[in-house]
């Protein structure tokens, strides 16, 4: 069964483009590791305006991204990107759910 799962971050302004560049340049094996927990589509959106990102996952089974914390893959990733993100004491992104409020394929036409 597919979930679907979204959150937002948040950059240190001016950070945007070094963010953009570590993620088109991430590691083999975390995108390896991502996959192979059932991760099957993986967003993350910008809002240059507020240094936001809005991240959005296809997940099939009950793990994502938000359950490797305690992969050292991940603790990695988190140490690399700490200074470039808002994070929690241990370098975790500081993440906030995002609940759903719409889906077109849901709406059911009016006759």
């Amino acid at each position: 069964m597919l979930k679907k799962l979204a959150f937002r971050m948040k950059l240190i302004p001016g950070f945007e483009e070094e963010y953009e560049r570590r993620h088109q340049e991430i590691w083999p094996e975390l995108v390896s590791l991502l996959k192979d927990t059932g991760i099957v589509d993986y967003h993350i959106f910008l809002d240059k305006e507020t240094s936001l990102l809005f991240a959005f996952q296809v997940t099939e089974g009950n793990a994502n991204s938000q359950d490797l914390g305690n992969t050292e893959i991940v603790q990695r990733w988190w140490k690399y990107m700490a200074d470039i993100m808002e994070t929690n004491p241990d370098n975790s992104p500081i993440s906030i759910p995002l609940l759903p409020v719409f889906n077109l394929k849901e709406v059911q036409p009016n006759k």
